[in-house]
């Protein structure tokens, strides 16, 4: 998706509705570190485009700044759109860059400069932010930075609905100690707290409001799997995507199965020097296309770095999810196997392991071992989970 794709028309502000507000007629924001306009789609992304089908949708990227482009941010492309909206496929955009961000300094003698610079960032939002506050019915806060704007919404909103999209867990993503002493401190006082996975409960200092609501799955995707993308003759595995990518894995896999040819798509890295010849490496892809290399490979690959692997992720990580929606074989570390009998666990630095696992998903069959809710589904849960008593999380 080039830039130019991105860059939107004039903003058209929709007519206050005359009717009795209900769950299809409410105006929702989305606070979030990823941008609802870039090519690579998180959960947040699919939630968003069920939300602006509901109503009238904002969603405001943060944490960004010149320091982005030392992480090479997902971002950059739409630099030149930052701090001004932008409407893209019907949502309002709004990509707030700061001189520089706060982060987690990772030292403790500069905490109280760490402290202070998330202070100051919460403390000053742009004046959209807050006119979109005030005009929400919902807001969706994601885990990360957006922890730190919770207070605001509800000083400015306290009528609007705030729930807590836990994408991932705040310990696994290392945010900084402020946000996750401030999460501890706010939390009680959201409506309903979504968790991808109940695992990720124990990290919650709140029980009246906790919920699982995992991810959605498009049922579509099927036919947005073709045409096959690679040769028929070929066997074909794929990795996708940069959480956590343990690029060793490949490496190994590589040199041990010179028959097959691994498909690496977006894991942030660039082609390591250890991988074989049968290696390919892209950059970041649209999703409909990272989804016909998912539908015809003959196995899946999520090859996250042992020491860093919450154990959650055995049923929040969405590319497990889409394999498994494929019916694809998966190798994986053996603490995101799980229950789920398509996957095929290794331990992360030992070959034979990693031999043995891929072995076992050379020779699986392809079938489809896990029932999945679609996007609607899964936003109906998010937004109204208390008409959903099965997913209450109890302590």
């Amino acid at each position: 998706m080039s830039v130019s794709d991105l860059e939107a028309d004039a903003i058209e502000r929709p007519a206050p509705s005359v009717q009795v507000a209900s769950i299809s007629q409410q105006r929702y924001l989305v606070l979030s570190a990823h941008d609802y306009r870039t090519p690579r789609r998180a959960n947040i992304h699919f939630i968003t485009d069920e939300l602006a089908k509901r109503g009238p949708t904002r969603f405001f990227s943060l944490r960004y700044s010149r320091l982005s482009r030392m992480k090479k941010d997902m971002r950059l492309p739409l630099d030149a759109t930052s701090n001004q909206i932008v409407k893209h496929k019907g949502v309002e955009c709004y990509l707030w860059r700061t001189f520089v961000h706060p982060f987690n300094t990772r030292r403790a003698w500069l905490r109280p400069v760490e402290n202070a610079m998330f202070r100051m960032y919460a403390s000053n939002p742009p004046a959209v932010l807050e006119q979109w506050i005030r005009e929400a019915d919902v807001i969706v806060v994601e885990s990360g930075t957006a922890v730190a704007f919770i207070r605001l919404a509800k000083r400015l909103n306290p009528d609007a609905r705030l729930v807590y999209r836990a994408s991932d867990g705040l310990s696994t993503i290392e945010v900084a100690e402020f946000i996750s002493r401030e999460f501890d401190d706010v939390c009680g006082m959201l409506d309903s707290i979504a968790l991808v996975s109940p695992v990720m409960a124990d990290e919650i200092n709140s029980q009246h409001n906790v919920y699982h609501v995992g991810h959605g799955v498009d049922p579509k995707l099927d036919e947005m799997g073709d045409p096959n993308p690679y040769d028929e003759e070929g066997i074909h595995a794929v990795s996708v995507g940069s959480m956590l990518f343990d690029p060793a894995f490949i490496a190994h896999a590589s040199h041990a199965f010179p028959q097959v040819t691994f498909h690496v798509i977006g894991s942030g890295q660039g082609r390591h020097p250890d991988y074989a010849d049968n290696v390919i490496v892209y950059g970041e892809m649209k999703h409909a296309d990272v989804v016909r290399y998912m539908k015809h490979a003959r196995f899946g690959i999520a090859p996250y770095a042992s020491e860093q692997v919450p154990a959650y992720l055995a049923d929040s990580s969405m590319k497990l999810l889409q394999y498994d929606f494929f019916g694809l074989p998966a190798v994986c570390p053996h603490a995101v196997v799980g229950t789920y009998a398509s996957r095929f666990g290794y331990t992360p630095g030992d070959e034979a392991s990693i031999r043995s696992a891929v072995e076992s998903a050379l020779n699986a069959p392809h079938v489809r071992h896990r029932e999945c809710l679609d996007w609607p589904e899964t936003t109906d849960r998010l937004l109204e989970p208390e008409r959903y008593p099965e997913i209450r999380v109890e302590s």
